[in-house]
């Protein structure tokens, strides 16, 4: 029995920018029409047990009642959905603990449908099993725009070895942090340290109190914290070293950027230095206070006393390349 994953985050992309910016909403109807389509994508390669989390969103009960509703007389080639046993608080914790299980059950491929933080969780439990991501956030940097059914036909290939994994997966960089030498769940794109002293709505969108800006990598096209990077000194997934951006206030500052921080807002950010971040080179954050935002949610506060180290790491998720994946199997005519 080959068993896939689907991670499908009901409250992504409903955060503070929403109201301070014009970003998109995704409905749970069009969320799980989304799920629909990734359905018969595997069911075409023969995929044969899907496991999901229990969403009080509202996705897995509208699976349940398409199913329930579906045709009896037209075939439903959708694999078998098999929901996990586990409590629901409606929190980060359920992401990770659904991840655990999916591991435990031998799922092969994990499909997240969610924006970065939703990654960045998946990430942190996922091991080896390699990931498809399908961009449902506000700021979608880690996860590209895919269309759903063609990419579960290539997380199904992949699950069931229709193309070799070694040949379609990239490995991620991740960063990694440790407060006061514990270790914390690590970033996959950005760690930005703010002035600010609470954590308050979690999301990052005023610039004037950002100071430190680590990124993995920096695309030019980029939405969010990484555009600083992508517009300043662009660096690639692949490339062997990340970036850190030194900021403070646009009036003291030696450089001012105009930077697309979320959808639908470009707001001033002060440039003080950028610099190379090279792999496995640990270094201390220079703020004495402040919040520590992982993928561009506030997660940590950290007074004078406390140490905050960060490090460039090679042991990020494995992600499926899907458009490499869908390539091999029209080379091999394994859909034929």
């Amino acid at each position: 029995m080959t068993t896939i994953g689907i991670l499908a985050n009901p409250a992504a992309a409903r955060d503070v920018r929403r109201l301070i910016a014009r970003a998109s909403s995704i409905s749970i109807a069009e969320r799980c029409a989304i799920v629909q389509r990734a359905l018969t994508g595997l069911g075409a390669v023969g995929i044969d047990r899907v496991l999901m989390m229990f969403d009080r969103g509202g996705i897995v009960s509208g699976l349940e009642r398409a199913i329930e509703h579906h045709r009896r007389d037209v075939p439903l080639r959708w694999p078998e959905l098999e929901i996990l046993e586990m409590p629901v608080t409606g929190e980060a914790r359920d992401t990770l603990k659904a991840v655990q299980l999916m591991r435990r059950k031998d799922a092969k491929v994990i499909m997240v449908l969610g924006g970065d933080g939703t990654h960045r969780l998946v990430a942190h439990e996922c091991g080896t099993i390699p990931l498809v991501c399908i961009s449902t956030g506000t700021n979608n940097v880690f996860p590209e725009f895919q269309e759903s059914t063609v990419a579960g036909i290539a997380a199904g290939a992949v699950a069931k070895g229709l193309v070799d994994r070694n040949e379609v997966c990239r490995q991620n960089k991740r960063l990694g942090i440790r407060v006061n030498g514990q270790p914390q769940i690590g970033a996959l794109i950005d760690i930005c340290i703010t002035s600010d002293n609470w954590i308050g709505s979690r999301a990052v969108w005023r610039t004037e109190n950002l100071r430190e800006l680590y990124l993995t990598f920096a695309e030019p096209d980029a939405i969010g914290l990484s555009s600083i990077g992508g517009l300043l000194k662009p660096v690639g997934r692949e490339a062997e070293e990340g970036l850190v951006i030194e900021l403070g206030p646009c009036d003291t500052s030696r450089q001012k950027l105009e930077v697309p921080i979320a959808p639908g807002l470009i707001e001033p950010v002060g440039i003080n230095g950028v610099r190379r971040l090279m792999m496995e080179e640990p270094g201390r954050i220079r703020s004495r206070s402040g919040t520590v935002a992982l993928d561009g949610e506030r997660e940590i506060e950290f007074a004078k006393n406390d140490t905050v180290e960060i490090v460039l790491e090679r042991d990020g998720p494995l992600t499926v390349d899907v458009s490499k994946v869908m390539k091999k199997l029209a080379t091999k005519g394994r859909l034929s």
